[in-house]
C-alpha cells in the first residue's frame, strides 16, 4: 500500500500506483510548460502557484477516473492540465476579489505584483488552458465553456448574495455546487470520457465529482473553524476574519433568527463586529467550536461524501474504485 496524492489517499495495488503516479508526473511537467511565455515576467507570474504546489486534487481524480478506460489514452494527460490551470487561474482571481494576501504559504499575485497583474495573470492561464482543450475536440470545449460557466455563475451569486426570501444555506449551497463542485465533476468526466470509458461510467464519475466537490468545499468550511493547525492551506478562521460566508456560520444565523436565543445572538453580534482584533477573533473562533452548529456542517459534510460514495455503487469492483471510496473517507476525515 503506498501513499499518493492529496489526504494521504492510499493505493493499494503497484499498477494503478504506477499509472496515478506517471500521469500527476506528466501533468506537473505540462503545468510549466503550459505555464511559460515569451515574456519572462508572464512566466515567472504563472508559474508563481504552480510552483508553490497544492493538492492536485483535480488532476488525481482525472487519472483515477481514466482507470475505467485506457489510462495511457493521449487526451487523458491533456485534460487534467486542463482543470488544473482552470482551478488556478480562479485562485489568482479569488484572491483579487477576497484581497488574500496568502496562498499556498506563498504571497498571493496580487500582493506580490498588485491587482491588475494578478487578473491578467488568471487571463492568461484560461487563455492556455483553452489553446490545449482546442485540441480535445469540440465536446471537451462544449464541457468546460458549460462548467465555467457555472462556475462564474456560483461566484456571481456568493458576490450578490440570496435574493430576499429565498434560504441562505440553500443559496450557500447552490454557490459551492457551481464555484467547486462544477470543475470537479469535470474531472471525473474528463478522465473518463478521455480514456473511452462506456458513457454510463462517464456519467457517474460526473456525479460522484460533483457531490465530493461539494464536499470537498463544506470540510474547508469546517477546517476553518475547526483546526488548530494549517490543515486548509489558510490560518483557522481566516473566513471568519474576513467576512466570507461559511456553513457553520449560516447555520448559526439560522438558528439564531429562528429561536432568538441570547447566546446565539450575542455569537451572531460577534460576528459582525471587528474582527482584526485578535482578542475578539478568537473569542468568536472558541464560542463558534463550541456552537452546535459546527457539528450541523460536520454532518452536511458527511451527507455529501455518502452521496458521493453511493453513485459508485454500479462501478465493477476494482482498486480504482476502491480508491475513489477511500476519496470520499479522506474528506469526511479531514471535517473529522
Amino acid at each position: 500500500m503506498t501513499v499518493v496524492g492529496p489526504f494521504g489517499l492510499s493505493v493499494r495495488d503497484q499498477a494503478l500506483e504506477a499509472d496515478v503516479q506517471t500521469g500527476l508526473a506528466a501533468v506537473e511537467a505540462g503545468l510549466l510548460d503550459a505555464t511559460k511565455s515569451e515574456v519572462l515576467f508572464i512566466t515567472e507570474a504563472a508559474q508563481h502557484l504552480v510552483r508553490a504546489g497544492g493538492k492536485r486534487f483535480r488532476p488525481l481524480l482525472v487519472m483515477l477516473a481514466a482507470q475505467f478506460g485506457d489510462p495511457y489514452a493521449p487526451g487523458v494527460v491533456p485534460a487534467a492540465v486542463v482543470v488544473e490551470l482552470t482551478h488556478l487561474a480562479t485562485l489568482y482571481h479569488d484572491d483579487v476579489m477576497d484581497e488574500g494576501t496568502v496562498r499556498r504559504g506563498v504571497d498571493s499575485a496580487n500582493a506580490r505584483w498588485g491587482n491588475s497583474v494578478a487578473v491578467l495573470t488568471g487571463d492568461f492561464l484560461f487563455a492556455r488552458a483553452s489553446h490545449i482543450l482546442a485540441d480535445l475536440g469540440p465536446e471537451a470545449v462544449r464541457i468546460q465553456a458549460e462548467a465555467f460557466e457555472r462556475l462564474v455563475t456560483g461566484q456571481i451569486l456568493e458576490t450578490a448574495g440570496p435574493r430576499d426570501g429565498r434560504d441562505p444555506v440553500a443559496h450557500y449551497l447552490d454557490v459551492i455546487g457551481g464555484k467547486t463542485g462544477s470543475l470537479i465533476a469535470v474531472s471525473g468526466r474528463f478522465g473518463a470520457m478521455m480514456s473511452g470509458a462506456d458513457e454510463t461510467v462517464v456519467d457517474i464519475l460526473t456525479q460522484y465529482g460533483e457531490r465530493l466537490g461539494v464536499a470537498f468545499q463544506l470540510a474547508d468550511d469546517v477546517l476553518d473553524v475547526a483546526s488548530d493547525s494549517h490543515e486548509s492551506g489558510k490560518t483557522p478562521g481566516t473566513d471568519l476574519r474576513e467576512g466570507i460566508p461559511t456553513l457553520p456560520v449560516l447555520l448559526l444565523r439560522a438558528q439564531a433568527e429562528a429561536h432568538r436565543l441570547p447566546d446565539d445572538l450575542a455569537l451572531v453580534e460577534l460576528l459582525d463586529g471587528d474582527l482584526a482584533d485578535e482578542a475578539r477573533h478568537a473569542e468568536a473562533l472558541r464560542r463558534l467550536r463550541a456552537h452546535p452548529a459546527l457539528e450541523q456542517a460536520r454532518r452536511e459534510t458527511v451527507r455529501y461524501a455518502e452521496e458521493a460514495r453511493s453513485t459508485l455503487t454500479p462501478l465493477p469492483e476494482c482498486y480504482a474504485k476502491a480508491a475513489l471510496v477511500e476519496l470520499c473517507d479522506a474528506v469526511v476525515h479531514r471535517a473529522g
